[in-house]
């Protein structure tokens, strides 16, 4: 996942709201005997087009998840929302998975699997199509997702970027 196209964000003065997508514990065997510790991975976001996701480790599920919240703070984007859904359809990769969305008519709802839904529910998307293929690890869904997310372009920065007009957008 190249960092060029990922607009940064301060979680200053933006409320967000955490949501756990997924808890793995481990297990290290050492002379004295098993020693557990919790990895989590969180997503955040404000309900109105930013999202962030992290991953955080500890001995106890609550320290990694208080962690992972800190980590998903520092990693905050920006993401182009239209009417409630996404503005084009859009693919996104990381290591074995590769997710697909599509945006939908108001009324259908997030069609999306685990921990894609986090990340679409947490990022504020209410309609939208979305698949997820190959790997099914929620590390590489969450990054997967994001990563789409954040290739997403509407139709106004569109034409800033091409010095057009809209019009000359939509009609060619």
């Amino acid at each position: 996942m190249s960092n060029k196209n990922l607009k940064r964000i301060k979680a200053t003065d933006i409320e967000l709201k955490d949501r756990l997508v997924a808890v793995n514990r481990v297990t290290k065997v050492t002379k004295g005997g098993r020693t557990f510790s919790f990895s989590a991975i969180v997503v955040v976001g404000n309900e109105n087009g930013i999202v962030g996701f992290g991953l955080g480790k500890a001995k106890e599920v609550s320290s990694a998840i208080a962690k992972g919240i800190d980590d998903a703070k520092k990693n905050l984007i920006r993401v182009s929302i239209l009417k409630g859904t996404i503005p084009h359809a859009q693919e996104g990769r990381y290591s074995g998975s590769l997710v697909f969305m599509k945006p939908a008519a108001p009324g259908t709802g997030i069609i999306a699997g685990g921990a894609m839904r986090a990340v679409l529910e947490t990022v504020g998307i209410h309609n939208v199509l979305a698949k997820s293929k190959g790997s099914s690890n929620p590390h590489s869904v969450v990054k997967a997702t994001v990563h789409a997310l954040a290739q997403l372009r509407d139709a106004y920065s569109v034409a800033q970027v091409r010095g057009v007009s809209l019009d000359t957008v939509f009609n060619g």
